[in-house]
Formats: structure tokens, sequence, C-alpha cells
């Protein structure tokens, strides 16, 4: 006959937190090992592939293991990957550049204006 393994201590209903995985032990007995929930990679805030470099864990665990494994040595490391990073970079400068020549084209258009009134003055 087929020996039976029932859920031992924990809570006897089959949910995704009490999953069991049968392991025969060396005496010949079958026992109900539990087997935790397996973790999903981090994500990139911003276009969300997995984030290279940061370890793989359930998120207590994160606690109890060191800096270097959670991030990666970069503005934004353990949340953001590379390619966004970058991309963030360039829009800034890119926006920056844009207030500039906004200022600069201003300022050309106002020197223009006043050129005008003194060229209108004169011929007055």
């Amino acid at each position: 006959m087929a020996q039976r393994v029932t859920f031992r201590r924990r809570n006897p209903y089959n949910t995704k937190s009490n999953k069991i995985k049968v392991v025969k032990t060396p005496g010949g007995i079958l026992r109900a090992q539990h087997v935790k929930k397996q973790a999903s990679r981090p994500k990139c805030g911003d276009c969300g592939i997995p984030l290279p470099g940061v370890a793989a864990l359930r998120p207590r665990q994160y606690a109890s293991i060191s800096k270097t494994s959670k991030t990666v040595s970069r503005v934004y490391g353990g949340s953001r990957c590379s390619n966004c990073v970058k991309e963030r970079i360039v829009r800034a400068f890119l926006i920056e550049e844009q207030k500039i020549v906004k200022k600069v084209v201003k300022e050309q258009t106002e020197a223009a204006k006043k050129a005008e009134k003194k060229d209108s003055k004169k011929k007055n």
C-alpha cells in the first residue's frame, strides 16, 4: 500500500504558502518537507526588466544580507537599470540646454526690438 503524507504542525490547508515536498528519510519513512516560495527578481522601476547584480530573495531576507548584494555601485543602483539612468541623465542635460537656448533667443529678440526703436527715433 502507498504511504500517505499529511500536513503537520502548520495549517492544514493547501495554500500557496504551505506547499510541501515528499521526502523519504533514511529510515524509509515518507515525510513532508515545507518548500519556501520562489523569489522574483527585483525589476527596474521604469522599464521593468530584471536588475542585474541584485540578489533575488524574499522581502524579509534583504534585511540580513550585505548592502553590496542589494545594490549596484551607480546612481539609482538597486532600483533602475543602467539604460534608464543613462536616459535620465541625457534628458536632464537636454532640458538644461533647451532652457539656455530659450534664454539666448529671448535676449536676441529683445536686442532686436531695442535696435528697431532706436532706428525709428533717429528717422523721426
